[in-house]
């Protein structure tokens, strides 16, 4: 096996077949592998070895395109592809290689044109194009136009060579074999990824955390996980004696799902804690829910807005095995527990008007100004926390679910046993549906303006229930909660007309954050003062909320 002597615990990678590395062992300096019956993709990590001056994977079984990353490698001399299965266009990135002195990317299905960026190399001596379905004329290099274009007068060599390519081309394979190859070539493509990264790291002073798994199903199968040291570096990692203590013992319980429990802490001379803990154990915890696991924490580390609940940090534990994320706790509770545990009566309806708003403002944040953008796994009353002043919270407690889904489809596309690589940047990134927030945004709005829950096994489905008064605006003032002594009919008119648009049936249809967030900002008014114009009653609220 080609690879056969490429391990990651060696403790120099400069041994391994086919690297060549500088006399210091400090750089890899040459990467050959051809002729070695490599399959699988090219890996855009290749443009992080910034001391390679020879990459020869030719007359392989590579596939897909030629990463652009590639054109980082400035010291780059030999570039040679020739004789694989790549496809796509030629990446005008390679322009940047300022060093090389030859190309080679015949005998594959590179598309498209030459970018005129290759003009660019001025010590270009050979460059190699044939074989391929490219179109248009090499661009002219004005130290070398003589020499490189001698050995290839134009870029579409298919005019040139017909008999030969038709005798290429010809040698067509089954769909199956293909099929076969592609699936095969991405395990064999994942290992040479994973063994190029390990003598990078290893090569930068960096000890990389290789982590293997056993899957629960099978103890054959072998998971070789890569986890990315510098991931989490910036957010806080808390112990579990910490939060032991903060949480007394873990007893004080607020919250639990069949995914998850959420406790609540007090660290000392600190903030309030809110500190969410999967149920799973440890002999299920896979590589890929540890890799989903990191990218959770480092997703959520980014979120900053006064509307969204505030990541503090995460717990990571072997013995006994810990995962937890810990957040800023909010006093008062949920907007669930107000609205239906019999503490409705806080919320006057401009207290509930400002809730919306904030609402809207969090969510209009988590889509629009974050990139990427960010969406509530499951938005609804629960999925709001309220501070000491009634403001509102948006957490995604309810990651776990998306967690443990990412990760199943990730281990379920791996049926064929044997070894797999995995990293980071490889698995599927989080699942974002802002139009599913959108309707589940409008949901809340009725929810809270009318005091009931969205399905109650009596009354059935809220949305059925308030149908018949949104389509009549003459009745509209029989969505509001009962317990309410006043409303603003004015309020309600605009709560009405917003809900509407979300709950839209054509999800291409409902209006983004972005416009529904200015439209009850600007036209409803939730200053104090404006409620205490509304009714006399306000005053004696806010004497006693005082």
């Amino acid at each position: 096996m080609v690879l056969s002597n490429w391990n990651s615990l060696d403790a120099d990678p400069c041994n391994w077949r086919g690297i060549y590395c500088s006399p210091t062992h400090n750089h890899i300096i040459t990467l050959n592998l051809s002729g070695s019956s490599l399959k699988g993709f090219l890996a855009p990590e290749l443009g992080l070895l910034s001391s390679l001056q020879e990459l020869a994977l030719h007359n392989n079984n590579l596939l897909g395109a030629i990463p652009k990353h590639i054109g980082a490698l400035t010291n780059l001399k030999l570039l040679d592809l020739g004789l694989n299965q790549l496809s796509g266009p030629i990446p005008p990135e390679l322009g940047n290689l300022v060093s090389a002195t030859k190309i080679n990317l015949q005998s594959n299905g590179l598309t498209g044109s030459v970018p005129p960026e290759l003009g660019n190399l001025r010590n270009l001596v050979e460059l190699r194009l044939d074989r391929n379905k490219l179109q248009g004329t090499v661009p002219a290099n004005n130290s070398r136009t003589t020499q490189t274009q001698k050995s290839h007068p134009t870029a579409n060599s298919e005019h040139q060579h017909p008999a030969h390519v038709s005798k290429h081309r010809d040698t067509s394979k089954p769909g199956w074999l293909l099929a076969l190859e592609v699936v095969t070539g991405t395990v064999a493509g994942f290992l040479l990824l994973f063994a190029i990264l390990t003598g990078l790291t290893k090569l930068k002073g960096k000890s990389p955390v290789i982590i293997p798994w056993k899957k629960a199903g099978n103890e054959k199968d072998q998971c070789v996980i890569y986890i990315d040291p510098d991931l989490l570096k910036d957010v806080k990692r808390w112990s579990r004696q910490e939060l032991e203590v903060a949480c007394e013992d873990f007893s004080n319980i607020i919250g639990s799902s069949p995914d998850s429990i959420v406790y609540k802490g007090v660290v000392k001379d600190g903030p309030e804690i809110a500190v969410i803990c999967p149920c799973i154990n440890a002999e299920y915890w896979t590589g890929y829910l540890e890799l989903y696991f990191q990218k959770e924490v480092a997703d959520l580390a980014r979120i900053n807005h006064e509307n969204t609940g505030k990541l503090l940090g995460y717990c990571r534990e072997s013995t006994p095995f810990s995962r937890m994320l810990v957040f800023q706790y909010a006093s008062n509770g949920t907007l669930y527990e107000h609205l239906h545990y019999g503490e409705g009566c806080q919320l006057s309806w401009a207290r509930r008007m400002r809730i919306i708003i904030g609402i809207a403002r969090g969510l209009k944040y988590l889509h629009t100004e974050l990139n990427p953008p960010f969406t509530i796994s499951e938005l609804n009353s629960s999925a709001v926390y309220l501070t000491e002043d009634f403001s509102p919270k948006l957490v995604d407690f309810e990651s776990w679910k998306a967690i443990y889904a990412r990760s199943g489809k990730s281990a379920d596309s791996d049926q064929n046993g044997g070894v797999i690589c995995g990293f980071p940047d490889s698995i599927e990134a989080r699942h974002l549906d802002v139009e599913a927030n959108i309707f589940a945004f409008g949901v809340l709005l009725l929810e809270i303006i009318s005091g009931r829950p969205p399905y109650c096994k009596d009354r059935g489905c809220l949305v059925d229930w308030a149908r018949q008064y949104l389509e009549s605006p003459e009745v509209i003032s029989y969505l509001v909660d009962p317990e309410l002594n006043h409303f603003k009919h004015d309020d309600l008119k605009v709560i009405c007309e917003v809900v509407n648009i979300c709950l839209h049936s054509e999800p291409a249809k409902r209006s983004s954050m972005q416009v529904i967030c200015p439209m009850l900002e600007n036209r409803i008014q939730t200053s104090i003062s404006a409620e205490l114009r509304e009714s006399p009653l306000a005053w004696a609220e806010l004497a006693i909320s005082s």
